[in-house]
């Protein structure tokens, strides 16, 4: 079967770029405006992504003064945008951290089911001491103990999702039976950080459950990956370091007893885009000036464990930084932002800039054909089975790259000129419909 390009397209307000809100064709209220987010599923529809995604936390993003700030919950905007689509498939972030298994997987399921399939969840465990405050902890648990967690929130999540059997409505109108008591199966869990009795309000959805997608790539992200997700978001900044990740994923799920083609890692990628290459880094150029460096540095402080006032626009980072074993929050992104900043020698000020746009992901300035170049050069050479787009500006850069860059790969034959027979996302991943763990082997809680 010839292998083709997943592309994702990552929804963030105004654009990835934290200055993107500045300029003239930005609407600063794009963050609350359903007409907007509509408007931009329409565009990734029309250029047949896989799926659209939407980040979250149970926190305010950065400061108001910065860009625009909060955002409306993704579970409630995408159900809004399954009812203006047809074929894209809706990928919310929900935390494991800060939710309770029986209502996070009654919500994936109702939207699985209003979509027709096409649910996905981007599990995230939450990191930082200021989400943790919000729902009465002192502090953020221990890294490890943030992924334990996660490994029994979703253990359970699956017990409820197979807890109808796919026939259990009989719907029988002449014997007046409605459906059969004895197809289903109450969770009756009883773990460390979870107790759930009873079977799910929610029948059995298209897809049995959703896309399973996780965006860490610490050692215990990728050890989460290799054992649950089928689809990975991660940051990478060079090609040797996205084919090393690949690798490394793709044999962790083998170890676990997985297909590794049933797992697809999609790096990100900020593109902005012009008629030339001058153009194109006019425009970043432009983006990059307005750039209000002291909340770059506020924000670099924060990530980084130190204490404000510490770093200096024109110097290097400090050369006595913490190592990653002493970071509990974000350890993959704080080890990626060191060793860029470390690798090409950059000033603070430098570095915010690079890190404006896409916060650690990849960012390349270029004309359409060098944007298709690199997602081609990346997929071909064994570092990505796609992308998640990021665009710089939106919904403009979401529009050219709809418009300039997918006719490329589709005539390249990396990427679909249609969505085909396969409605649902797992079937557009080339995934199997899993089977009910109550009529099959049941997976193994790790």
């Amino acid at each position: 079967m010839t292998r083709t390009l997943h592309l994702n397209a990552f929804l963030m307000n105004t654009g990835h770029h934290e200055a993107s809100w500045r300029l003239p064709e930005s609407d600063p209220y794009a963050h609350v405006d359903l007409a907007h987010y509509v408007k931009l599923a329409r565009i990734a529809e029309r250029g047949t992504f896989d799926s659209l995604f939407l980040a979250d936390g149970p926190q305010l993003w950065s400061n108001l003064a910065q860009r625009p700030a909060g955002a409306l919950e993704p579970l409630t905007l995408l159900t809004a945008l399954a009812t203006a689509t047809e074929h894209i498939g809706l990928i919310a972030t929900a935390s494991t951290s800060y939710n309770s298994p029986y209502n996070l997987a009654r919500k994936f399921a109702s939207l699985d089911i209003i979509s027709g399939g096409r649910a996905g969840w981007n599990i995230v465990t939450t990191a930082g001491a200021e989400a943790a405050r919000n729902f009465g902890l002192d502090a953020e648990p221990a890294h490890a103990e943030r992924y334990a967690r996660a490994a029994e929130f979703l253990h359970v999540a699956l017990k409820l999702w197979d807890s109808w059997e796919d026939d259990a409505i009989v719907a029988d109108k002449a014997a007046g039976v409605w459906g059969d008591d004895a197809k289903i199966h109450p969770a009756r869990h009883q773990g460390t950080y979870f107790s759930v009795a009873g079977a799910l309000n929610v029948p059995r959805s298209p897809q049995g459950y959703p896309l399973l997608v996780q965006a860490g790539s610490s050692e215990d992200g990728k050890a989460f990956a290799a054992r649950y997700a089928e689809a990975v978001f991660t940051a990478q900044q060079t090609l040797a370091d996205a084919r090393s990740f690949y690798t490394d994923l793709k044999a962790r799920a083998e170890r676990a007893g997985r297909n590794p083609d049933h797992i697809k890692v999609l790096p990100g990628i900020v593109p902005v885009i012009g008629s030339t290459e001058a153009e194109a880094r006019a425009a970043e150029q432009a983006l990059e000036d307005h750039i209000v460096h002291e909340h770059g540095v506020a924000r670099l402080e924060n990530l980084l464990h130190l204490e404000p006032g510490t770093l200096d626009l024109d110097r290097e980072l400090p050369a006595d930084l913490p190592p990653e074993s002493a970071i509990e929050g974000a350890k993959s992104r704080y080890t990626l932002v060191v060793e860029l900043a470390r690798r090409e020698r950059l000033t603070v000020r430098r570095l915010i800039g690079r890190l404006g746009g896409g916060r650690g992901h990849l960012t390349f300035a270029g004309t359409p054909e060098q944007v298709a170049d690199v997602i081609e050069t990346w997929f071909t050479q064994g570092a990505a089975d796609g992308f998640n787009i990021m665009p710089a500006v939106l919904p403009s850069g979401l529009e050219t790259f709809v418009d300039q860059v997918v006719p490329i790969l589709r005539f390249r034959g990396l990427f679909r000129t249609a969505y085909g027979p396969r409605r649902t996302l797992r079937g557009r991943y080339g995934l199997p419909r899993p089977a009910n763990q109550y009529l099959s082997p049941a997976p193994t809680l790790v």
